[in-house]
This record gives structure tokens, C-alpha cells and sequence, in this order.
């Protein structure tokens, strides 16, 4: 017998038999150093990685929500590119391009952010950009207007499409006249002007409202040069940014219906207020959450898809908020059978308050969670990002150990408890964009 074959033999029998399984019995995260600098920003640092790149977060927490002027923090976010007292829109995108860096900015409910990428030995090219953006944005009348258009079209778009208005109208349903309610209109871009914006750039971008967050290989001059670019010079203003938010009012109402007569499909978005990140029923929920609709294994997907063939998918989620979080279900399904599938919806909230779930499908649940966990921390950048999860919801690290206790020894005795305390089909918010 020959070498070759007898490592083909040996690769046959490998493949017959199957991996030993090894449970997950913690996450080892990465954990940032910390300094603050003298013009009171946060700066947190995750030193790991062979590559010479760095990512560098620029996080703020946003304004009080003026119902009066509800674009402003996206706006002003999202238009911190189209130009500084120095540079234009096309000079700004050409010196980040012209280096291999990356710029976005983005915005979320409680924080906006500019975040860049960039190789190290560029980094003194590209951070004086950065600098110039977060310190001198001008926003352009010219480029303003372009942006109100631009909106205006990609709104007109949204709106045709049934699962997008669902959304806007249960976000609205949920949180009222608040920044996780208000969803704008054509005529909500005209409150947008030039002024406004730059008082509330003036006020929101100054470093005391600032966290930096870097990830990547971050050798000692890196770390210098960064925390000298944005000390020195950055100023905090005589006025403080207000980011507290307005009195959540959810709407009496509880069932929307937007008819539309000829739509072949049926947009469902369900669900009610519950508890954010900070409480400790949280991980709980999250497991039960996961065996509703959380995964494609899911009693949603198994029944509503897979057995009545109602959509192609449905899921359930859970969104935390500062100030407030939720638990959704959300799926389109062919319009003649809209409300089968609300029955059968209902079905599995009962369920699941009634009837204890099996071990076999609890295990499946455990290993499923625990794998995402773990394999969504492939990189540094993504330890950065579970850092920034527990940082702004004003968590420790022992949230993550919590987690993992939780799902590993959760039962389905607590699960069906907590079921019947958080899954009440009659307290939810049903809105259904289409036919019913």
C-alpha cells in the first residue's frame, strides 16, 4: 500500500466520523485600555492584530430630540462629509480615497458616529481630515438642498414598499412623538435649515460628548498621534449637549390597518415595548426570543414557512435603546392568507406560555446562541463593537459571563414564565400594511 492510499483511507474514515463536540464555557473578550484626554474625551483602545490597520471610532451621543426639528441629528450626521471651511465634499472623499482609507458616518438613535479606517503609516494623512470635519463642518447650503431633494425621492421610493411603512407606523405606535417614533415626511425635510445645523453641530460635536474607540494594531506613536490631534486644538463650547430624551408615549391604539387592494403581499410587524439591555431579564428573553423567531430553526419558520408556506421568512426580534427596548415580530405573507398567519402567530406566543419547551429543542437553542457569540468575535474590530454594547448602556464586562450562564442553565420552566409575563398577544401593537 502506497503512502497516497493510505492517506486517502485515513481521510475516508475521518469523514465518517463526526467532530467531537466541545462545549462553550466562556468568551475571553479583549478589554480596552483608557485615558481621557485633557478636553474631556473618552479614549478606549483594543491593541490586537498582526495587519498595520487601524479603526478609529468618533462616537456622540445625540441632541434632545426637538420634535419641532426632527432631522436634525440625522441630518447633521449624515452631511459631516459635504464640506469644511477647508475642504470640499469631492476634496474630502479624494484625500481619504487617495491613501486606501475608509470614511462613513453613521447614525443610531441614542449615537452618531464617524468612523475611519486606514493603514498606520497614513494615518497622520488621513486624521487631519477627520479633525477638520469633526471640528469645522460647514454644511453648504448648495449640498443641503441636494440632500433634501435626494431624501425626498429615496422616501417616495420607501413608501411603496409595505414592509418600510409597517415599520414607521409601529416605531410610531411604540415610542410616539419621540427619535425612535417620529418618522419623516416630505414636508418634515423643510424644517431643515442651515443654521439650525450648524448651532446643533456646535453644540453636539465637542469633546466632552465624545468617545473614541480605537481597534487594530496600535503601536505607541499611533496612540500619540491620535490623542494629540484631537486635544489640543478641540475646545468644548460654553454650552453642554443636552442628549436626555422626552416621555416615551405609546399610542392607545393597538391594531393599524393600511389597506392597499392590489398588493400580492401583506406586511406584518407586531410586538410591544419591553425591557432594554440593563435589566436582568434580558438574556432570558433573548433565549426565548430565539426560540420564537430568532434563528431559521425557529418555531416561526418552522411552522409559518416551512408548514403552511405562508412567507419565503418571518422573525422575531429584540431592540435596546437608551431610554426604552422592544420585542417584534416581522414577516410579508401572500395577501389572501394574512390573517392565517395571525392566527398562527398566536398560536406560538400561546405556546410557548402553555407548554414547556423540549430539551432536545433548548439544546439546539443553547449551542445555536452561544455559537453566534462566539463566532461573531472573529476579530478585533468586533470585540470593539460587544465593548460598545455594554459602554453605552452603562454595563460592565459581567454582562457577557451573565449571558453565557444564562443561556447554558436557563430551563424551560423560567422560559415559560417569563413568557407569560412579557408575550401577551392582546397587549401587542399589530400593524398590517396591505390586504387583511
Amino acid at each position: 500500500m502506497t503512502n497516497d492510499s493510505m492517506t486517502n483511507d485515513q481521510m475516508t474514515l475521518q469523514r465518517k466520523t463526526a467532530p467531537q463536540f466541545r462545549a462553550i464555557d466562556n468568551i475571553n473578550l479583549l478589554r480596552p485600555g483608557h485615558q481621557m484626554l485633557d478636553n474631556g474625551c473618552n479614549v478606549f483602545c483594543f491593541n490586537s492584530g498582526d495587519q498595520e490597520l487601524v479603526r478609529v471610532e468618533w462616537i456622540f451621543g445625540n441632541q434632545r430630540f426637538n420634535a419641532g426639528k426632527p432631522l436634525l441629528n440625522v441630518a447633521v450626521n449624515t452631511m459631516l462629509t459635504e464640506g469644511t471651511n477647508s475642504l470640499t465634499a469631492s476634496e474630502i472623499a479624494d484625500r481619504v480615497d487617495f491613501y486606501g482609507a475608509f470614511l462613513q458616518v453613521d447614525y443610531g438613535y441614542d449615537q452618531s458616529q464617524v468612523t475611519l479606517y486606514s493603514l498606520n503609516k497614513h494615518l497622520h494623512h488621513t486624521l487631519p481630515v477627520i479633525k477638520d470635519i469633526i471640528m469645522d463642518s460647514i454644511f453648504p447650503e448648495k449640498e443641503l438642498e441636494t440632500y433634501i431633494r435626494n431624501q425626498q425621492q429615496k422616501l417616495q421610493v420607501s413608501m411603496q414598499k409595505n414592509d418600510f411603512v409597517a415599520r414607521r407606523i409601529f416605531n410610531k405606535a411604540l415610542y410616539g412623538n419621540t427619535l425612535y417614533g417620529v418618522g419623516a415626511d416630505a414636508d418634515t425635510f423643510k424644517t431643515l435649515h442651515r443654521e439650525d445645523m450648524i448651532a446643533h453641530f456646535k453644540q453636539m460635536y465637542q469633546p466632552s460628548n465624545c468617545t473614541i474607540i480605537i481597534a487594530g494594531k496600535i503601536e505607541p506613536n499611533i496612540l500619540d498621534l491620535i490623542t494629540n490631534t484631537f486635544d489640543k486644538d478641540w475646545k468644548n463650547g460654553a454650552i453642554p449637549p443636552d442628549s436626555s430624551q422626552p416621555e416615551l408615549e405609546p399610542s392607545a391604539e393597538h391594531f393599524y390597518y393600511t389597506e392597499k387592494p392590489d398588493v400580492l403581499q401583506s406586511a406584518i410587524r407586531m410586538g410591544m415595548p419591553v425591557i432594554n439591555r440593563t435589566h436582568p431579564d434580558f438574556p432570558v428573553l433573548q433565549v426565548l426570543n430565539t426560540v420564537l423567531g430568532g434563528y431559521f430553526g425557529s418555531r416561526l419558520m418552522a411552522n409559518i414557512r416551512e408548514d403552511k408556506g405562508y412567507t419565503y421568512g418571518i422573525g422575531s426580534g429584540m431592540s435596546s435603546f437608551k431610554h426604552s427596548g422592544a420585542l417584534f415580530i416581522a414577516t410579508e405573507v401572500g395577501a389572501d392568507v394574512c390573517k392565517a398567519a395571525i392566527i398562527e402567530i398566536e398560536k406560538e406566543l400561546n405556546l410557548l406560555k402553555s407548554d414547556l419547551i423540549p430539551d432536545g429543542e433548548l439544546s439546539l437553542v443553547r449551542n445555536f446562541m452561544l455559537g453566534s457569540l462566539l463566532g461573531s468575535l472573529e476579530n478585533v474590530f468586533s470585540h470593539a463593537d460587544k465593548f460598545k454594547n455594554l459602554y453605552f448602556a452603562g454595563l460592565d464586562y459581567d454582562y457577557y459571563d451573565r449571558y453565557v450562564h444564562v443561556v447554558k442553565t436557563v430551563t424551560a420552566d423560567q422560559l415559560k414564565q417569563l413568557a407569560n409575563r412579557y408575550l401577551n398577544f392582546d397587549q401587542f401593537y399589530k400593524v398590517i400594511v396591505g390586504k387583511y
